[in-house]
């Protein structure tokens, strides 16, 4: 197949969608830094150069208008594997946009799309009162939707519709299971953390990752932190037991003593080794299911 031949091919698995006047985008930039919320940063906070990368916030087309999206991928080469990468409850901060410049530099396609933009800002608000009313506004329907937008708009702009991952934290790690349950093309998940067990399932948000086990499409790779007070081991071992019952092809590690957010390296939560050992699993699963 020629190279065009290939592009037009890839083209059609994630066919672009055109712009609409409908469900407006609130928000149409990203935010510059880190979130107010999880200022000051620490000192162990690691940042990533831009040599050799494309790198910077790009706009997606999207139902509704044009979705805000920070964009990694080498200079050189083409039909990279593609990495959709799905924000923590904060929004596509610094600290996203800079996971985003750490796949680039191991040959991935990397976006991360602003999932609350049509509901509103995060970034600017200190509360995690005021945060979690704009993120229990985002339906599951709608974040499907984009994810689906920016593997599109990635397939189109460099990256291979044939090599398609995800991974996401905290609040992403849930939409990973989700996605692995919506997206027959996707390859491979990763979940950092994300929750497993819905607390008040909602209209908006009316499943949880063990809701969608039967649904998988693509095997995940769950990374838990076993001190995470938010996602009890109960919880983790129940996820794992669904898994095995489903016969689905995914593995979840609880890394003893870890805190919720281990790998957010510009908070306190951060856990050196189990964020390396979850980076290198990461990129192994990646390559394992033919997303690398």
């Amino acid at each position: 197949m020629s190279d065009e031949n290939l592009k037009d091919h890839e083209k059609s698995l994630f066919p672009e969608p055109e712009p609409t006047a409908r469900r407006g985008f609130l928000v149409t930039s990203l935010t510059a830094g880190f979130a107010l919320a999880v200022q000051p940063v620490s000192a162990q906070t690691i940042t990533t150069d831009t040599e050799g990368l494309e790198a910077g916030e790009v706009k997606i087309p999207a139902e509704g208008g044009l979705m805000p999206a920070y964009r990694a991928m080498p200079q050189k080469g083409a039909n990279r594997p593609v990495v959709l990468v799905v924000h923590e409850i904060f929004g596509v901060h610094e600290y996203i946009k800079d996971v985003c410049r750490r796949l680039a530099k191991a040959g991935y396609l990397a976006v991360a799309p602003d999932l609350y933009a049509r509901q509103g800002r995060v970034d600017n608000l200190q509360s995690f009162d005021e945060i979690r009313k704009v993120v229990s506004r985002v339906p599951d329907a709608q974040v499907m939707a984009d994810l689906d937008a920016a593997a599109a708009w990635a397939t189109n702009n460099g990256g291979s519709g044939e090599k398609l991952a995800v991974t996401g934290f905290c609040w992403g790690g849930r939409i990973v299971w989700l996605y692995a349950a919506h997206q027959p093309r996707l390859r491979a998940g990763v979940a950092w953390y994300g929750q497993l067990v819905a607390r008040q399932p909602s209209e908006l948000q009316p499943k949880a990752p063990i809701d969608v086990v039967r649904e998988l499409k693509a095997p995940v790779l769950g990374l838990y932190g076993e001190a995470d007070q938010g996602i009890p081991v109960e919880t983790v071992e129940r996820m794992r037991q669904a898994l095995r019952d489903a016969g689905k092809p995914g593995e979840i590690i609880l890394y003893p003593q870890a805190p919720h957010g281990f790998h957010a390296d510009y908070r306190p939560s951060y856990r050196k080794e189990a964020a390396e050992d979850g980076w290198k699993r990461m990129l192994a699963w990646f390559r394992q299911h033919g997303a690398g």
